[in-house]
């Protein structure tokens, strides 16, 4: 076996060496999430106008959820910010889809309405 720096230090050391970098990488923090707390707001803002009569609901969740991301980002918990932000987006992306089935079901049953009177009116005469 050579003898190297490795080999004369005490067994002791190595593990408080490995300890210590264990610790500093565990209480390393993620980086602010600051794209994704962005989207989450652009997205809610984006859901606000057509959602908020169709789609309460999901737009409610998108708010409570963008809400508690931007205390959770105050509070420098990233981690927690970054999957409410995320979460937040998805919830105003399901509120607009909401809001537009619903929009499409009302022209629909308008032009089903507007069919049925035209084929009332071509049996009168």
């Amino acid at each position: 076996m050579k003898n190297t720096s490795l080999n004369k230090l005490p067994l002791w050391r190595l593990y408080a060496c490995g300890a210590i970098v264990a610790l500093l990488t565990a209480c390393a923090s993620s980086a602010p999430p600051n794209a994704e707390m962005a989207v989450g707001n652009a997205a809610v803002e984006r859901a606000t106008g057509p959602a908020a009569a169709e789609a309460p609901v999901a737009l409610a969740t998108a708010r409570d959820k963008m809400t508690r991301a931007n205390a959770a980002y105050a509070d420098k918990n990233y981690d927690l910010a970054r999957q409410l932000a995320e979460e937040a987006s998805a919830d105003a992306t399901l509120a607009e889809a909401e809001a537009r089935e619903v929009r499409s079901a009302r022209a629909l049953a308008e032009v089903r309405e507007g069919l049925r009177q035209l084929k009332d009116e071509m049996v009168r005469k």
